[in-house]
């Protein structure tokens, strides 16, 4: 893409004017610097409304080469992608897409990119356009651990080498989150048992109002963002296969170190409680509890801070 499209992206991405505050724009959660995600629990849009689902790290849903994208799969477009929160109800405000292009064609600023005469379906293509054009060539500089897997053994030292070995081996945790590729994913969907007690009792109810609403896209995001129960039903929301209530997308563990709370919902609040979480839970799936001693436990959050 030429680097006009980019710059345009770049300035729509830090731009608060095109929400329905005036003070909110995509960089209020995706923060440069954190791993373009953010330190709260849930995302915190306009006029500080609270969503239901923890901010993802963009660098690390870019390194991870996803092609569906959000925690529960909804949009396999990233063009599509990018849109979703300016009209969310609970993040950016806007009426619709429609309104967004409004906003921008208005503001003089913007002439250098957008005519004002120019309809507005076209703007919106520009704008999507040029917002996923940023996000695909956004800087990443290589990891410890990238370098490591590229051949400089220097890169991690010994500690982290045994703890790349519990990751990968005794911990289970590439299971999940491969290493090959040093993509840290399985590009699949899978519970982390986090909220599931809270709507046990609920299910029927809430299993059958997702089925007769039959939403998607923007709609399906909209409600996700606005009813906290449904949005614990994960993948279910799109597939609407039983075998995928309350499962979650495997997120990359690029940076994984800058973006604590964890889990779809930020309800774990640091890396260690995260690391006790995902091991105790693999050991429930399996069948075969793991145990590791103090000192392994210390190796394998040392490697995953080379991620």
């Amino acid at each position: 893409m030429p680097d006009r499209t980019v710059a345009l992206g770049h300035k729509i991405f830090l731009d608060p004017r095109l929400s329905a505050d005036g003070k909110t724009s995509c960089s209020t959660c995706h923060i440069p610097g954190s791993a373009f995600s953010d330190a709260n629990p849930v995302a915190i849009g306009h006029h500080g409304l609270a969503g239901t689902r923890n901010t993802p790290s963009l660098t690390a849903t870019l390194a991870s080469g996803r092609t569906t994208f959000f925690w529960d799969g909804r949009r396999d477009k990233l063009e599509d992608a990018v849109m979703d929160p300016f009209s969310n109800p609970v993040e950016m405000g806007l009426h619709d897409r429609t309104a967004v292009a409004s906003k921008v064609t208005s503001l003089n600023d913007y002439s250098g990119w957008i005519a004002s005469n120019e309809p507005a379906e076209q703007v919106d293509r520009k704008i999507s356009a040029a917002l996923a054009s940023y996000l695909r060539g956004l800087p990443l500089a290589p990891t410890r651990f990238e370098r490591f897997t590229r051949g400089d053994d220097t890169a991690i030292d010994e500690r982290e080498k045994l703890g790349m070995q519990l990751f990968a081996g005794k911990g289970q945790c590439g299971a999940c989150h491969k290493l090959s590729d040093a993509r840290l994913t399985d590009d699949l969907f899978h519970r982390s048992g986090v909220s599931m007690d809270d709507i046990a009792n609920a299910l029927p109810s809430l299993t059958q109002g997702v089925l007769e609403r039959n939403l998607s896209g923007t709609s399906l995001g909209d409600r996700v963002a606005t009813h906290t129960n449904e949005a614990q039903l994960g993948h279910f929301m799109v597939s609407h296969k039983v075998a995928d209530l309350e499962t979650f997308a495997t997120p990359s563990l690029r940076e994984v170190r800058l973006t604590a709370p964890y889990m779809h919902d930020g309800s774990v609040r640091t890396l260690d409680d995260a690391v006790d979480r995902e091991v105790y839970y693999r050991g429930l799936d399996t069948g075969y509890p793991i145990g590791l001693t103090a000192q392994e436990r210390g190796d394998l959050k040392a490697f995953l801070g080379t991620l």
